[in-house]
């Protein structure tokens, strides 16, 4: 539980940029010293941590943590871990070609680990002057962000298309002001495309739970299909 708590006060740190803050919680997790370590979400955060280790100016300090967890499940079917893996290695090393190995990877399962692949690529593109294919990049983090409804990172993907040059609009509201957070957030990963068990797996439910909670959105939207989901929700 407390490795889940310092995980989402992480994650709210590193979306309002307060990446020594980021760095500072998410790292308790991977240290094994630590009360809040935690084997498995240090590997299912390790993104997180990537980004805020670059962000503050601790890659030093991460690196080897990057290299215990490497050990850790070389060999092993993770794919979220891989997922997490490729995307650190990229940022640490602020290279190209490990960037563009992370993008090649079957990301289907994982939106929301993709559009932040896609955020990160566009910010690195745009830091070294390549605006035209920064803004590609970047708008494909918009369009996948606003669809997840990650609105934090939807703006920041925004503001890097301001600096690149680019008049980015806001985000049209959606017409789904009467579901839950929850029910909102089922709702859209279904829209993008995801089957019931690959929500269950990315919001830790049963696929079973999912089937009820869209049971119960469609009404409260309007439709009857889940082919709908898409206009419903605006996106």
């Amino acid at each position: 539980m407390l490795a889940l708590v310092l995980h989402a006060r992480g994650v709210i740190a590193l979306c309002a940029g307060q990446y020594a803050e980021a760095f500072g919680h998410l790292r308790r997790i991977a240290d094994p010293q630590d009360v809040a370590y935690h084997p498995r979400w240090r590997l299912w955060s390790v993104s997180e941590l990537a980004e805020a280790a670059v962000g503050s100016g601790q890659e030093d300090a991460f690196r080897g943590t990057l290299a215990d967890m490497e050990e850790a499940v070389a060999g092993a079917p993770a794919p979220l871990a891989h997922v997490g893996l490729r995307h650190a290695r990229a940022l640490l090393a602020d290279a190209e070609p490990l960037y563009a190995t992370a993008l090649a990877a079957d990301l289907t399962r994982w939106p929301t680990a993709r559009a932040r692949l896609w955020l990160a690529h566009g910010v690195w593109l745009r830091r070294h002057k390549r605006v035209k294919e920064a803004r590609e990049s970047l708008r494909i983090a918009r369009d996948t962000c606003d669809a997840l409804g990650l609105v934090a990172l939807g703006e920041r993907a925004r503001q890097e298309l301001r600096a690149a040059g680019e008049t980015a609009a806001g985000r049209t509201p959606a017409g789904s002001d009467n579901l839950s957070a929850q029910e909102l957030q089922i709702a859209r990963l279904a829209a993008a495309g995801l089957t019931n068990r690959e929500i269950g797996q990315q919001l830790y439910l049963s696929h079973r739970t999912v089937s009820t909670h869209l049971y119960r959105i469609f009404p409260k939207l309007g439709i009857s299909a889940r082919a709908q989901l898409r206009d419903a929700l605006g996106l």
